[in-house]
């Protein structure tokens, strides 16, 4: 088994560290533009091996793809941060420009991979792995709602102090102010989270976890890695142990919750195939309507990338 990580920064590297620590793949390949920058990554994770006990091979290569050939999941991490004075539509274009590149040299080398996307804008920047790489959708998907709720679960543990392990929560929508988090969803050990905690908190927890984020980047003055770059990680292990695992996901719909044409979060079943199944759920006017809006927010930023594509073809 072969796992590329493409993009050695924080979020990258901390991927491909817990990739290789729990031993996913024989062999791990950290892949950067920025010269020796993935080499040295890779040596540093590969010297934890004697300390964590893993044998999990560690490669590390300057944009040269032919060191990827062969990769059975390659996650995408390119691209730059939002910078002052950037606008949505300056970021996408640049993010565009890398996720195209990367993901054209990914299918070159490796076409039977499957494409896991954590570039930001996350919805747009899978849709454009997804047009440039002509695979079948459920084999390119995005990281965001595990992540999500990640951080979701995170603030109830600490909130109901109870242990993060037990609970268990459905967070659907676009990567961002507009995603939908499902309280009527959420259980702790099994017990509706609504019997444990007032409405008021779990408002407030589920707009703190709308802007997770923004929080981190207001405290650190960057976006944050630890979370992100392991719950990708957790993709790759329910993708390559084929765990079967239900996770929300950023999915292409065709028809479910009678979204089309838009990737977006969704809740699936994660396999060795990569996306196996769509899951649906009842969704009451209330929460249906916050998808739809979401749904909204996120095909307006992807039409500003098939308008950018319609320019340059």
């Amino acid at each position: 088994m072969k796992v590329t990580v493409v993009g050695a920064g924080n979020v990258g590297a901390t991927c491909a560290d817990a990739v290789a620590r729990w031993e996913l793949a024989n062999e791990v390949v950290l892949l950067d533009i920025k010269e020796g920058y993935a080499e040295g990554k890779a040596l540093d994770i590969w010297q934890t091996s004697p300390i964590n006990l893993f044998d999990s091979r560690l490669t590390g290569s300057t944009n040269d793809y032919t060191r990827t050939e062969g990769s059975d999941v390659v996650v995408i991490t390119s691209g730059l941060p939002r910078k002052p004075g950037m606008s949505r539509d300056d970021l996408i274009a640049t993010n565009a420009a890398i996720v195209k590149s990367v993901t054209e040299n990914v299918v070159k080398h490796s076409p039977d991979a499957i494409i896991i996307v954590v570039s930001n804008p996350l919805d747009v920047m899978t849709y454009c792995a997804f047009l440039n790489s002509k695979f079948p959708s459920q084999r390119v998907f995005g990281m965001a709602g595990i992540l999500d709720t990640a951080r979701y679960r995170a603030f109830l543990a600490e909130a109901l102090n109870v242990s993060p392990k037990d609970i268990q929560a459905v967070l659907m929508g676009g990567h961002g102010d507009t995603m939908v988090p499902l309280p009527r969803y959420t259980t702790v050990g099994g017990i509706p989270v609504t019997e444990l905690i007032g409405a008021e908190e779990l408002d407030a927890i589920v707009e703190r976890t709308k802007k997770g984020g923004g929080e981190i980047v207001n405290l650190l003055g960057t976006s944050a890695w630890y979370a992100p770059g392991t719950a990708a990680a957790q993709m790759v292990e329910a993708i390559v142990r084929d765990q079967k695992r239900v996770f929300p996901c950023c999915v292409w719909l065709q028809g479910e919750y009678g979204l089309k044409d838009v990737y977006m979060g969704a809740p699936v079943i994660l396999g060795r195939k990569g996306i196996e199944k769509v899951l649906e759920l009842k969704l009451n006017a209330d929460e249906m309507e916050a998808l739809n809006t979401s749904a909204k927010a996120v095909k307006e930023v992807m039409e500003v990338l098939d308008k950018m594509n319609s320019v340059t073809a």
